[in-house]
């Protein structure tokens, strides 16, 4: 008893001091503020990606390009907001290509405060995320969402601004740009699977009604998952109709597998794909089986690009064993673009910087910056490459 009257006067002081404590600052979500020790104010830009999975190397080359557009800009130290010195930090989070995990990294960005998004990979990941952002006031801009619906069905904020934006061409002209290519190479028959994803579908369903109309017969349709190892059930059934082409809606690993194994069952079919399947990795995975696919990519080659040579020397010098996969090029313009409308709003409160985006027009590493009502690029194009020789060789570029 002795001890706890001692007790009580110190007790008494500390509740006092907590009582007397100045309050700690609250940070709205949509007022990201945070001091650097030199006084910079420090403003976090999101990345959601897959960096785990199958194709975590598709998301980690988003990422890599996001954070070289970062480490630029800081590197430049001009960026000045509502008269503040602004420091930039990237945010990346693993959502390992599904839907319902990226819906969870989603609203931690959100928590974290982020004032806009660059992502996600995969539409299926990229369209229900919005909902999260646009409730709180958030924009998103995908380099590699390319299903058509991620814009036309993209939320608004809670004051009526888009928040679901593109660098990259969508799936009418890319599906469109693929069936033209393999009638015009005088295709006849095609046999069409996808991965029953909303990209792999999407784009497979694009392809089919071009193909159809240019006077094409479909040979067979089936769809499969975006985790099929054995296509040999459905190749066998395919190799009885002999088609002019195989299209395959799906990621590089899934087409590396499928390709290897029309080879294995002596097809002579030519493999004809979409962009996810459009990288330096599934000319790894497939080996000689993979020679003479034909794919498209939703934008130009990084080898294409007037600094592309320069973006590949820094990506490599900063990244060291890594190398540009695809849409790397595209994430570090998306971090331009939300800067460039931070730099319109003069503000980093994030429904001013989604509201600004519809303004944004810049001269890009991937060409002309600019959007349309609906949060499309504007003038984007598809290229049709071919593996030649163990490389991606640009055939036509489609506007």
């Amino acid at each position: 008893m002795k001890k706890l009257f001692k007790l009580l006067p110190l007790v008494a002081v500390v509740a006092l001091a907590a009582c007397n404590k100045p309050e700690d600052k609250k940070v709205d979500a949509a007022k990201p503020e945070a001091a650097a020790s030199n006084g910079e104010i420090i403003v976090k830009i999101g990345s959601g990606a897959p960096k785990s999975g199958g194709i975590a190397h598709l998301g980690q080359d988003n990422e890599m390009g996001a954070q070289l557009a970062i480490n630029e800009i800081n590197a430049k130290g001009d960026l000045m907001i509502g008269g503040k010195k602004i420091k930039l930090e990237l945010v990346g989070e693993d959502d390992g290509g599904d839907a319902k995990q990226g819906t969870t990294v989603a609203q931690k960005l959100v928590d974290a405060k982020v004032v806009g998004v660059v992502g996600h990979l995969n539409s299926g990941v990229s369209m229900p995320a919005n909902a999260i952002y646009a409730g709180a006031g958030i924009v998103q801009v995908s380099p590699s969402s390319t299903n058509p619906d991620y814009t036309i069905k993209g939320k608004k904020t809670p004051g009526g601004a888009v928040t679901a934006y593109r660098v990259v061409a969508n799936d009418v002209q890319q599906g469109s740009a693929i069936g033209k290519y393999a009638v015009e190479k005088g295709a006849k028959t095609i046999a069409i699977l996808d991965d029953a994803t909303q990209y792999g579908k999407g784009l497979a369903d694009y392809v089919e009604k071009t193909i159809v109309e240019k006077g094409a017969k479909v040979t067979s349709r089936e769809a499969l998952t975006d985790k099929t190892t054995d296509f040999k059930g459905t190749l066998n059934k395919i190799k009885s109709q002999n088609p002019d082409y195989i299209f395959w809606g799906g990621m590089d690993d899934t087409a590396a597998a499928l390709v290897k194994q029309m080879r294995e069952l002596g097809m002579k079919t030519k493999l004809i794909t979409g962009d996810g399947a459009c990288t330096t990795k599934f000319i790894e995975l497939s080996g000689a089986s993979g020679e003479g696919t034909t794919c498209s990519q939703a934008g130009a080659p990084v080898s294409k690009m007037a600094k592309g040579a320069d973006f590949i020397a820094n990506y490599e010098k900063t990244f060291p064993g890594k190398r540009v996969e695809i849409y790397s090029p595209f994430a570090y313009d998306a971090v331009y673009a939300i800067v460039n409308a931070m730099k319109a709003a003069d503000s980093i409160e994030s429904e001013k910087i989604a509201a600004a985006m519809s303004k944004v027009t810049f001269d890009g590493l991937i060409g002309k910056i600019a959007f349309d009502e609906k949060g499309d690029i504007k003038g984007g194009i598809v290229t049709i490459q071919e593996v030649k020789a163990k490389k991606l060789e640009v055939i036509t570029t489609v506007q």
